[in-house]
Order: C-alpha cells, then structure tokens, then sequence
C-alpha cells in the first residue's frame, strides 16, 4: 500500500514553516536527522540538551549593546542561560521573562579599571527587524531520561520564546495538548524555561497560550485588529504572529 503523501508534516508541519519563511521572511530549517554539534554546528549546540541557540544569542548580545568587554557578553550570556535545578519550571519561565523585558544586569571593569555596571538588551524593541527570527522542525532535544522531537520551535535571537505541536487536518487539537505537552513537560521541560507563547493546530483550527494556561484557557486568534469579528482563517491567524512578534 503506497503511504499517502498527505501527512501531518506535509500539510500542516512543513505548510506552517514555509508561511513563516516566505509570507514573513524568519529563517526556516528541517533539523531531524541534520544537526551536528560543536561551535561550528548546523545551529552552533554543543549537544541535544541545550535549548538555548548561544553562537546566535552572544553575536546579539554583541550587536545590540556594542563597544562592552568581553566579559560583560559572557555574563549576559551565563545568566540567560543558566537555570537553578530547585526552581519550578514556573519561577524559571518567570524569571527569564524579567530578563527579556528589562535586560540583563551586569558587571565589568572598564579600560581604568573602574567597576561598572551595565544592563544588556536581548532584543530590539525598537526596530524589529533588528532581530533573528528562526523557525526550526524536527529539533532533538534530551531531557534527563528521554529524548522528544517537538513539531517546530521557534527562536528569536536563539531564545525559544514559541513552540507549535501540530495535528494532522481534522484531528483533534487538544490531544497536542493533554498528550504532547504534558509529556514535553515532564520530559524535556528545559525547552519552556525561556518560553513565551504556546501554539497547537491542525491546519484549521489552531489555539494559543501560555504554559500555566488550562485547555479551556487557550484561545483562538480572534482578530487581527481590534475592531474585527470573529474567528480568522489559520493562514491569517499565522500572518499576524509576524505582528506578534514585532513585540
């Protein structure tokens, strides 16, 4: 029996990816089976536990806030990165979100020796399209016991603020999140530490929110303006995550 060519990568995965790379110019790319590791990598990871993209973070880091020592981009970087095994995923996302909006703190010496002090900027608010958006499928990622490929993830600056599961066409969305989330969660819950927006569709139907967000709090897209009725088309729906993530 010939497979059909109608699958949930082909229609909705790969469909998803494409919109994203060609309707709002992110970078895209298929990982499975491709990434290699070391600094000078397919993505730069030193190995499928990192979630953090860090060649791309520390060049952002350098371009947004330039002319600083070394040291200070080092410790702008650990300090995104770095998380306390105690924390709960909550306080973590929590803390890493104060680090987006505000910048990160750091200390340095300048050239007289004198000690300063310095917030990093981790994106452009300003201009946009100052920052570095990349849509990745089919990204290996290890927990402590198991590895997960999540559908897509998508890295701004390399920080993975979105994560999309997909279903295939009418299938039941909320399976990506009883079934898939909850065992990325338990599994691999490194890859929400940074996370901002949590998406699940099935080329139809796609809902949004957060990753303390219960089923029945997540939503559609309602509009793209505020003055808009109802529910938008999917294709719509990804058109305004260009919008979105304009900040």
């Amino acid at each position: 029996m010939t497979p059909s060519p109608y699958t949930e990568d082909s229609l909705v995965q790969q469909t998803t990816a494409d919109y994203l790379e060609q309707q709002l110019g992110w970078e895209s790319i298929y990982a499975h089976n491709r990434e290699d590791f070391g600094p000078d990598s397919f993505l730069g990871r030193r190995d499928d536990r990192e979630v953090v993209l860090t060649r791309t973070l520390r060049a952002k880091l350098v371009e947004l806030n330039p002319e600083l020592p070394d040291t200070a981009y080092d410790d702008g970087l650990r300090q995104v990165v770095t998380t306390t095994t105690t924390q709960t995923l909550l306080a973590t996302n929590r803390e890493k979100y104060t680090l987006f909006r505000d910048g990160v703190l750091v200390t340095f010496q300048n050239e007289k020796g004198e000690r300063l002090k310095h917030r990093l900027r981790l994106f452009d608010f300003d201009e946009p399209l100052n920052n570095h958006f990349l849509c990745v499928r089919e990204l290996w990622i290890r927990g402590d016991l198991y590895r997960r490929r999540p559908d897509i993830v998508v890295f701004v600056n390399g920080l993975p603020l979105l994560f999309m599961e997909f279903k295939n066409i009418g299938k039941d969305i909320r399976s990506g999140y009883e079934k898939n989330f909850k065992d990325y969660t338990d599994t691999i819950p490194h890859i929400f530490h940074h996370n901002a927006l949590l998406i699940f569709g099935n080329g139809h139907k796609a809902k949004l929110g957060s990753i303390t967000s219960r089923w029945e709090h997540f939503h559609e897209w309602k509009r793209l303006a505020e003055r808009e009725p109802g529910v938008v088309p999917e294709e719509q729906f990804y058109g305004s995550l260009g919008e979105l993530y304009r900040f």
